[in-house]
């Protein structure tokens, strides 16, 4: 390359370099804010609108105003609050929600620029699709539980909403008027109210509401009057225990004697609180104590010494190296159990029948002391959640242990179990 050229090339370098620079610096003057700017933007065009659940998708073109920064909406609802949504400069739509229904409502558009000056406002008049809200209230059902209810619901749109549940009932203390509040955003969700045990004749009267994070709430909801189900303790101290790889119905039991732990710990009643070694141990051989059988799914089976009705199982894990009250220890971590099958054994066919397959789900805590909060009480389980019933009378239960909590739900490190409790009644017949 001649001297010639080398000086050319050089040359248009710099050209480049300033260019860039010159355009650099222009686009960032847009964010600086000149105070001596009083002229207004002009306004938006709209070019169409798109109904939203509770709201609209707004398109438009953009004033030609080099200082334009954005463009803002906003709505004053019935109670007179204004609610305002914005989208940068360089985007053509703007998303408005919060709307009550789906009546006509005015929504204004303006230009934005960045000296904070605002554009004669465009008034649009739309019709939204049903808010999120009401579609959550519609899909509201309340069940009865055992000493308890619960209410269930669904919320495609995944938006956030607060569940109010009003219900009255009579205890020993005489009539009480409660209110329990939920707040979600799952696309499905079922919230229990327990402790009701010592209601009067069993009977609570349900109301709900449904509100949303823009105000919006409905009419209280009459659920009628709920008449919940009665079940009770089975008592543990004449449950019995098969011998480690002994087989009931074609299925081994358990070995669980690794290490400090033992089978025998997890019906004694005692909860494991990370200062004891009080819970069953597989050393990863928990099938049938060969290594060559490996660990899950692994069958904890239990005689319970007389026939039974089955409503609920509530399992504790074990927290262990964990003395001081807040630390979290192996809460929901591997090692203990996430999910697992449970089963009753039917003397009539000679055979396990699967009652269903439930996941313990990790609790959305802040803390540790949270989880251990969370993992003292247990994860209590229905044998049929969404209608709950009893099983059929059995004198065996089985807990199929299929993993533990890690990689969700797929882990194999399933070693450990605290305490097996059962509820239901005894069998009449």
């Amino acid at each position: 390359m001649s001297h010639r050229q080398i000086k050319n090339f050089f040359n248009a370098i710099v050209c480049v370099l300033l260019l860039a620079l010159v355009f650099s610096c222009k686009e960032k003057d847009r964010y600086n804010i000149n105070i001596d700017d009083s002229t207004p933007p002009g306004p938006v065009v709209l070019k169409y609108y798109k109904a939203l659940y509770g709201g609209a998708r707004f398109f438009y073109r953009l004033p030609d105003d080099e200082d334009l920064l954005a463009v803002e909406a906003e709505y004053t609802n019935s109670k007179g609050k204004t609610f305002r949504f914005n989208a940068s400069y360089f985007v053509d739509s703007l998303d408005v929600y919060g709307l009550p229904d789906t009546d006509m409502h005015s929504i204004r558009l303006y230009a934005v620029d960045r000296a904070g000056n605002r554009s004669t406002p465009l008034a649009v008049n739309i019709e939204p699709l049903e808010p999120a809200y009401q579609r959550v209230a519609r899909s509201l059902e309340v069940r009865p539980g055992f000493g308890s209810f619960f209410v269930d619901w669904g919320n495609e749109l995944k938006q956030n909403i607060n569940v109010y549940v009003d219900f009255e009932f009579s205890d020993k203390s005489g009539a009480r008027k409660v209110t329990t509040i939920f707040s979600s955003k799952a696309e499905t969700d079922r919230q229990f109210i327990y402790d009701l045990d010592e209601v009067v004749s069993d009977k609570v009267s349900v109301k709900v509401r449904v509100e949303d994070n823009y105000g919006n709430i409905t009419e209280p909801i009459e659920k009628g009057e709920v008449i919940l189900l009665k079940d009770e303790l089975i008592p543990k101290n004449i449950w019995k225990l098969p011998n480690a790889n002994d087989s009931v119905g074609g299925i081994p039991m358990v070995f669980g004697n690794d290490k400090e732990g033992r089978t025998r710990y997890t019906i004694d009643g005692i909860i494991n609180s990370g200062e004891d070694f009080n819970f069953m141990h597989t050393g990863g051989r928990g099938r049938t104590g060969n290594l060559a059988d490996k660990n899950t799914p692994w069958n904890l089976m239990i005689d319970l010494g007389d026939y039974y009705e089955l409503s609920r199982v509530v399992t504790h894990q074990r927290r262990y190296g964990a003395a001081s009250l807040g630390i979290r220890g192996q809460y929901y971590r591997s090692e203990n159990v996430g999910s697992y099958n449970m089963y009753y054994w039917d003397e009539d066919t000679k055979e396990w029948v699967l009652i269903r397959y439930h996941q313990i789900p990790i609790p959305l805590v802040p803390s540790d002391l949270d989880f251990v909060k969370a993992g003292q009480a247990g994860d209590m389980a229905y044998m049929y959640p969404d209608f709950p019933t009893f099983t059929k009378k059995t004198r065996w239960f089985r807990y199929e242990a299929i993993s533990d909590f890690l990689s969700n739900y797929t882990g194999t490190n399933a070693n450990a179990l605290s305490e097996i409790t059962l509820y239901g009644r005894k069998a009449t017949n």
